[in-house]
């Protein structure tokens, strides 16, 4: 069954818009509440990111829940991966964050974990959006859920993090510059990266507010490339606004983004046999991964971009290892969720196990030119039941052979089909690229 709020990632919006305002929060809170509240006797952590906003949402949700008659604890700025963990741990019904990842700070949204520190069930998710459009009631005044904040929240997940690889390695001697976004992790991955030994430089750590993700983090390394060449750093480590991104930065300057900090890490645990099941990107996973993976008899399934996708997938096929190019990164065998600062340390081991650095290990993956256009549209379009379409493609497919490919998706949030192309020759793909537009673009029209 469809859903009426939720969507692949919880629920997103600008704020002031519906649902993205204080009064349906405060009914979320309330329909959350009565969902767990028939679950049995607990609690429920609620987390943010550092956006205005967060303040005027998290008041809206503890006073729903209370209304519930459910007891809440309050983690105050948490990066997504910290909340997860701490639900698990701390034994907590569920947790929520209150968080629009990389989007800008006029944005916020929602996102649940489960108890096991996972995606809430989809019953669950159902359950929730039949109260929310019920009227609104309050327990008696002594069954009224009670809030409080738990002050150590960030210290348990940084010794978490830490605990993420080999008490014995020492990263003494290693310069990296962390961004930190002006998000949720500004006041934990500096820590974690000096408490195993780093000299850290920190950037985008004064949250104000307004400026999270604001020409900073994982979705903007300009500034980031900058500073790892001004101080001469060993590398550069983005975050996204609330920590489940992951982009790095070489001692050169250049990025090294999802699909190459996949590599790294799959290559470092079948090194190691430490990695099992296959590894499993998107449909938007560069193929220079996939011909890189197989030169090591590993295989890449690819997902529906999206991490809900990717996990699903991983799970189904009993992997460890998973992600996308935007740096969301999921080791399964470390924690439950995508986790910027526990997938940075996975590449830092593997830098200071093989000695060698992050450039090297990045060149060890060739990446394959990729161009992506939109072709805007009035309608839906069925691409599959589109004769002149699928000829387009397959000619184009025929041309690249096992050298490139070609994915045509229409959008999810836009009125857009996407067309992509990939392959060895730039100067092709490119040409095969606007090529295929102007053929859909005609099929369309016709």
């Amino acid at each position: 069954m469809k859903k009426k709020y939720f969507g692949t990632d919880g629920i997103r919006g600008t704020v002031g818009e519906q649902p993205i305002t204080p009064d349906f929060f405060l009914k979320l809170g309330w329909a959350t509440g009565r969902v767990f509240a028939e679950e049995g006797q607990g609690f429920v952590l609620v987390g943010k990111d550092t956006r205005i906003s967060g303040y005027m949402f998290e008041s809206a949700l503890e006073a729903g829940l209370s209304a519930a008659g459910v007891n809440t604890s309050l983690l105050g700025p948490m990066p997504t991966p910290g909340i997860a963990y701490l639900t698990r741990t701390l034994r907590a019904q569920a947790g929520i964050v209150i968080s629009a990842s990389h989007n800008p700070y006029y944005d916020n949204g929602i996102k649940f974990f489960s108890t096991e520190g996972t995606k809430l069930a989809d019953e669950l998710e159902h359950k929730i959006e039949h109260y929310i459009d019920q009227p609104m009631t309050t327990v008696a005044s002594d069954k009224l859920g009670k809030a409080k904040r738990l002050p150590d929240a960030a210290g348990r997940y940084i010794e978490f993090c830490k605990a993420s690889i080999p008490a014995s390695i020492d990263f003494n001697g290693l310069r990296i510059v962390v961004d930190c976004a002006n998000g949720s992790t500004y006041h934990i991955a500096p820590h974690v990266f000096s408490e195993v030994g780093a000299e850290v430089i920190k950037i985008a750590t004064e949250p104000d507010g307004l400026n999270i993700n604001e020409n900073c983090g994982a979705t903007n390394t300009e500034r980031l490339q900058e500073a790892v060449i001004e101080f001469r750093a060993d590398l550069g480590i983005a975050l996204d606004g609330d920590g489940d991104r992951l982009i790095m930065v070489d001692h050169k300057g250049e990025v090294v983004d999802g699909d190459e900090l996949i590599f790294i890490i799959a290559k470092a645990s079948k090194t190691a046999a430490t990695l099992k099941g296959p590894v499993v990107g998107t449909l938007m996973t560069n193929l220079g991964m996939e011909h890189a993976l197989k030169k090591l008899n590993l295989n890449l399934l690819r997902a529906n971009v999206g991490d809900r996708y990717v996990m699903e997938l991983m799970k189904q096929h009993h992997s460890i290892l998973g992600g996308e190019g935007s740096g969301h990164i999921i080791c399964l065998d470390r924690t439950t969720t995508g986790d910027g600062i526990v997938a940075a340390l996975q590449v830092l081991a593997e830098i200071h196990k093989s000695g060698k650095s992050l450039h090297e290990l990045k060149s060890e993956m060739s990446k394959y030119p990729q161009v992506l256009l939109n072709v805007k549209v009035s309608k839906k379009v069925n691409l599959d039941d589109n004769p002149a379409i699928q000829k387009a493609v397959k000619l184009v497919e025929k041309a690249l052979g096992d050298q490139g490919r070609v994915l045509l998706r229409a959008s999810g949030t836009e009125p857009l089909i996407r067309v992509m192309v990939e392959g060895s020759d730039e100067a092709k793909v490119r040409n095969y690229a606007y090529s295929l537009v102007d053929d859909v673009k005609n099929a369309i029209t016709a």
